[in-house]
């Protein structure tokens, strides 16, 4: 499990031929043009879902607060690390929106959500393979909280009960709740031209605090 809070970086989770894997997304925006940069361990159906993710967060960029001059001054650029899972499959749609989505916005991802769930143009959650597989995999990363599609539901019947205990399950049928759930609302700085905190009065002393 990562260490801390952090944007841009989403952790997802994958099915192996030898069981699930934690899959760690990174989205990083430079200065640029609006291009999408996709780099690292990504096969062709998962190109599509970081594609089907950047449009999604243009369409939706009010609401998902992202400045939408933003996509015409920086490129989003979107790594999965060389130590990740090999593979390619409808599996990590939702993780590449929430690091992409976290980056734009600027809105820290909670390093304890893990997440596995494809996404549409429209935002919309469809079913994944490997459930099992995947909750043994976030057990050993310590994740408490997994984010699965509402159709997953059914595919928990397979998961030993020992690890509801320890585990949070959210089920989604669109990427918004994801949202609301792994990221983290973003701080504001305090406007130096908006109203002062009210000063208490001291008490009389003859004492100085430093």
């Amino acid at each position: 499990m990562l260490k801390k809070d952090q944007i841009g970086v989403a952790t997802g989770l994958a099915w192996t031929a030898v069981g699930g894997d934690v899959l760690f997304v990174e989205a990083l925006r430079v200065k640029g043009k609006g291009n999408l940069v996709l780099t690292g361990q990504l096969g062709e159906v998962m190109r599509e879902s970081a594609q089907a993710a950047f449009s999604y967060a243009k369409a939706r960029a009010k609401e998902l607060e992202i400045d939408a001059e933003d996509f015409n001054n920086y490129d989003l650029h979107i790594h999965i690390p060389e130590g990740a899972i090999p593979k390619d499959g409808p599996s990590a749609g939702i993780t590449l929106a929430t690091a992409l989505v976290s980056s734009l916005s600027q809105r820290a991802v909670r390093k304890d959500v893990a997440m596995t769930g494809e996404i549409t143009l429209r935002g919309n959650v469809l079913a994944v393979g490997g459930v099992k597989e995947k909750v043994l995999a976030a057990r050993r990363a310590r994740v408490n909280k997994i984010i699965l599609p509402s159709v997953n539901r059914r595919d928990l019947d397979e998961v030993p009960k020992e690890l509801f205990k320890d585990i949070k399950f959210i089920f989604v049928d669109n990427v918004r709740q994801v949202f609301r759930e792994a990221l983290k609302d973003r701080k504001m700085p305090l406007s130096s031209t908006g109203p002062r905190p009210a000063r208490l009065p001291q008490a009389a002393s003859s004492r100085r605090n430093f």
